[in-house]
């Protein structure tokens, strides 16, 4: 039970943007409240508000949490409108290293960024609230986020994020935006590797890697893996090639660390039409051609929890017109998603997330269940 009290415990100290001295309910009990709805698979405050008001929920929540009142609608929104969400974010990285405790040892942290689209269609955001977040791969857990003013600042927010979070022992992988001289310094100072797509940003590296790849000879001394997958009437074969001879490479210095070079020959076949491009990637690490396989395939996993913050919170649709709140909002849900990851981890659960959601909302035990893991 230890682990249901740590939640309260985390997030009852997370600041807010002035005193609220006279508000009859906590900051860190409303968040509970609001986690547990998410987990619920509730979309809104409107839907997390009902629910908790509910007698059942009401005596679930006093049971297990201590919550004994709970705060109307406007004070829900009020409350998750003061808090900070860099505070939030902090706790939630410092919640989720206890979560995974030294599970995160030797993992792949993936970047990306997501636009809550929404966002874009409103008077009152200058520019779209997008989010990017970093995510175990293996685990399929995020580990920690960071909003940003529109997609053109990822560079620097992915550095960021970098430097508040523990990747030491970690592969670090993104996509080419971020294939970037500093974000590489930052990688290495933090004690990881790098796996970094390169394209046209990084011209004179792209077309080096490129010559020697497609050069028929060089490229038969490779190391060479081959995987075919098989998706309804999608066929897709991944042919990788890699090689740590790179004392060719113009510029080497420039990319601290660099240690193989290496490329993915991705062909398609989706209902007898064929398609055929090329991946060039550079890596602190030498690797095997298989192992690039891999890494590359779980740099997708970050993109597959902003599907789950999309299927099921519907979160593109959002329309919550104050930033704080979709921030915190956006924490509260991946807050959610990885317990129940965690809980599917540990349990080897072939329950489909769908599934837990909504066993959660028509059992509330089912959520004790998940956070005792």
């Amino acid at each position: 039970m230890e682990k249901i009290y740590k939640i309260i415990d985390y997030f009852e100290n997370v600041e807010t943007r002035k005193e609220h001295n006279g508000y009859t309910f906590s900051v860190g009990r409303m968040l509970t409240i609001v986690i547990l709805g998410s987990m619920c698979g509730l979309r809104n405050i409107s839907d997390i508000h009902q629910w908790a008001s509910n007698k059942r929920v009401r005596e679930f929540l006093w049971k297990h949490f201590g919550i004994l009142s709970i705060p109307s609608y406007y004070w829900l929104l009020c409350l998750l409108k003061l808090i900070k969400p860099e505070s939030l974010n902090q706790c939630f990285i410092n919640w989720t290293q206890y979560l995974i405790s030294d599970e995160n040892r030797n993992k792949t942290v993936s970047f990306d960024g997501k636009t809550v689209r929404s966002t874009g269609k409103m008077k009152k955001y200058e520019s779209p609230l997008h989010i990017v977040s970093a995510q175990l791969g293996e685990l399929g857990i995020t580990i920690g986020q960071k909003a940003v003013e529109g997609k053109s600042n990822e560079i620097p927010a992915v550095r960021d994020l970098i430097k508040l979070l523990d990747i030491n022992g970690c592969m670090v992988v993104a996509d080419a935006l971020n294939c970037q001289t500093e974000t590489i310094k930052v990688i290495i100072k933090g004690g990881g590797d790098y796996l970094l797509n390169v394209k046209d940003n990084q011209e004179t590296l792209k077309e080096d890697i490129e010559d020697y790849v497609q050069d028929g000879e060089l490229r038969e001394t490779m190391d060479k893996a081959t995987t075919t997958e098989k998706n309804r009437d999608r066929i897709e074969r991944r042919t990788a090639y890699v090689t740590n001879d790179i004392d060719w490479i113009e510029d080497k210095d420039k990319w601290e660390s660099l240690a193989c070079i290496g490329a993915i020959n991705r062909q398609f076949i989706i209902n007898n039409e064929k398609s055929n491009e090329w991946h060039y990637y550079i890596s602190s690490r030498p690797l095997t051609a298989e192992e690039l396989l891999k890494y590359t395939r779980l740099e997708w996993s970050v993109e597959s929890m902003h599907w789950l913050l999309d299927v099921h919170f519907e979160e593109d649709f959002c329309r919550i017109e104050d930033r704080n709140i979709q921030q915190n909002l956006n924490i509260a849900r991946k807050i959610a998603l990885n317990s129940i990851r965690n809980y599917k981890n540990k349990t080897n659960s072939k329950r489909a997330i769908s599934k837990i959601l909504l066993d959660c909302f028509l059992e509330s035990d089912e959520i004790i269940s998940i956070l005792s893991i």
